[in-house]
């Protein structure tokens, strides 16, 4: 399934996509796509659903970030050798781990706003992955058992902010919109490996990404089992997986950085694409 969600900021409805691409309305039979419909049996339910029969959405609603009320967004930092390579960096013996504030998050088509005084705001195309039932203390072989389903993030970065400026990566990575999530959740049924995903961005039309998941440094299994072991993961938490190279800040021999009026397209095989306007943040 395709689940997704739709509606004004804050008002965001549930909704799934259909076998001819439009999107139904779910809110008659749940109140949200969040952790309390993620666990194996509520997905079964919703999949046996008969799409046609629910109310087809009409127009171009906006689309909202995937997943409702998100508990924890992890993230992972320097996941492909190359991305670390460009970065200046070691590739790290254990996931490098980090968090965005939830107020980063935004949906797939909305704005970016580039901070004030920023010149070094970069793009960073990711595979999320969404918990869907509770895990602490788990096996890389009971991993994938966790995961609800996959999607899109865009893990907007604050290169000053995040490396220059002292601290954690943390403050560079949770500016307001930081966290574009979607177009939808599609569940793990539908992605068999999440080790074999392409992923790529484009800023203005010109292709700077062009990945694989295949060349995570730590794979999707490994990532969820890790993290178990110093948080509980609970269903509606993201972690979004790493970066492949082509970011901004590795381009030779200047770096490239957006700035407002730009367009940021990206997207993951099977998991549909965003596209964001940059805008100077008020």
């Amino acid at each position: 399934m395709k689940l997704m969600r739709y509606g004004p900021k804050g008002q965001e409805k549930p909704g799934l996509i259909d076998a001819q691409g439009r999107i139904r309305d779910l809110s008659g039979v749940v109140a949200d796509i969040d952790g309390a419909v993620l666990d194996g049996a509520s997905l079964a339910r919703l999949r046996a659903l008969d799409a046609a029969s629910l109310p087809w959405v009409q127009g171009d609603p906006r689309i909202g970030p995937c997943v409702g009320s998100i508990g924890k967004f992890i993230c992972i930092g320097l996941n492909y050798a190359d991305h670390a390579a460009e970065s200046n960096l070691p590739v790290p013996a254990e996931p490098v781990v980090f968090n965005k504030w939830n107020s980063a998050i935004s949906g797939p088509n909305d704005d970016i706003e580039i901070p004030r005084g920023s010149q070094k705001t970069d793009w960073e195309v990711e595979l999320g992955v969404v918990i869907g039932k509770p895990a602490k203390y788990i096996t890389e072989a009971q991993a994938l058992d966790h995961v609800a389903g996959y999607c899109v993030i865009n893990d907007v970065s604050e290169r000053e902010w995040q490396i220059e400026r002292g601290g954690t990566w943390d403050k560079g990575k949770g500016f307001d919109t930081f966290g574009p999530i979607g177009p939808w959740l599609v569940t793990a049924d539908e992605v068999p490996d999440p080790q074999n995903l392409g992923l790529w961005l484009e800023v203005d039309g010109h292709r700077y990404q062009n990945g694989s998941t295949r060349t995570m440094v730590f794979t999707v299994a490994k990532l969820v089992s890790y993290l178990s072991q110093c948080m509980s993961l609970q269903p509606g938490d993201i972690i979004s997986t790493g970066t492949p190279p082509g970011v901004g800040m590795g381009v030779k021999p200047n770096p490239v950085y957006l700035k407002p009026g730009q367009t940021v397209r990206l997207g993951i095989d099977g998991l549909g694409e965003q596209l964001q306007k940059t805008v100077a943040a008020q």
